[in-house]
């Protein structure tokens, strides 16, 4: 009877107990529920904010770009080039700032972009080299288009300036490629950026020849030239430089504008040539004398 008794009090007591307990579960699994949707929800609002004021500064730093590009005058190729990719580093950038906002583990998407840019570099390091060489060259113009440059063994008028080579146009109208990269890091000539050039032309003549019948010749051909500046610094000068084994070297050292230069050059030695045959001074030439005993 007493065992009776007890056990129907005891199964009761249980199964309270067991209701109360699932109860006690259920009310607790459905905060943790509530709790993790307003934490979600919150960050989502944080996220979607985040992306909104972040967007509103990429548009202002990509126009705050272009205002300080126009303002130096960068090439339209490079403009459109650099913005795009600013453009798209910030946005990726933002992306990945919203994602982890979100409670997103971002750490394998940015190992997974490092890989593949580490990869991109590498197979194309030189194309990067030279896309570097062509920034600085715009942006510092070293060099500009229609300027007339020499370099790597190569002269020529500089045709355009890409993001990643140089075209030149020769005086015979050779078409001339050079990569930045090599013009950006080793030494070139721009005939172009003073707007006068000197020309030097060297006159040969026989031992024996009077240095002023020779100035007399040569002056007389460059007071007829009015390409030829005659004034001031730029006077021009007639110094002998030097005694060669046949002969003696003077230089015409002459002043012209830099479009002038190979006007001159050739005018000027062909009138060389026939005015010094008139005057009977003899140019020598390489010969050997050979006495017979």
């Amino acid at each position: 009877m007493d065992e009776n008794i007890l056990s129907g009090i005891v199964q009761p007591d249980s199964t309270v107990i067991t209701k109360i307990s699932e109860f006690d579960f259920g009310k607790v699994a459905w905060k943790d529920v509530s709790s993790y949707a307003i934490t979600f929800g919150i960050n989502i609002i944080a996220a979607i904010a985040v992306l909104i004021i972040g967007r509103f500064i990429i548009k202002h730093v990509i126009r705050l770009l272009q205002k300080l590009m126009q303002k130096r005058k960068i090439e339209a190729s490079l403009y459109s080039f650099f913005n795009s990719l600013v453009n798209i580093a910030l946005n990726f950038t933002l992306a990945i700032v919203v994602i982890s906002i979100i409670g997103i583990d971002t750490s394998s998407f940015i190992a997974l972009f490092a890989s593949a840019g580490l990869a991109i570099g590498m197979a194309l390091s030189g194309t990067l080299q030279n896309f570097a060489g062509g920034v600085m060259i715009l942006i510092f113009h070293p060099y500009r288009v229609g300027d007339y440059i020499e370099s790597q063994g190569f002269a020529g008028t500089v045709k355009e300036i890409q993001i990643f080579n140089t075209i030149l146009v020769t005086p015979d109208s050779q078409t001339i490629i050079i990569p930045n990269n090599v013009l950006s890091t080793s030494s070139l000539k721009n005939y172009s950026t003073a707007p006068n050039r000197r020309v030097d032309i060297n006159v040969e003549v026989a031992y024996g020849t009077k240095p002023e019948d020779v100035r007399n010749v040569l002056n007389a051909i460059i007071e007829k030239d009015e390409r030829i500046m005659k004034i001031g610094a730029y006077a021009p000068a007639i110094p002998m430089t030097s005694m060669s084994s046949s002969s003696i070297i003077f230089q015409m050292r002459l002043w012209t504008e830099s479009a002038n230069y190979w006007g001159v050059m050739f005018d000027t030695t062909e009138k060389v040539y026939k005015e010094l045959a008139k005057a009977g001074i003899e140019i020598p030439f390489q010969q050997i004398d050979v006495h017979m005993k």
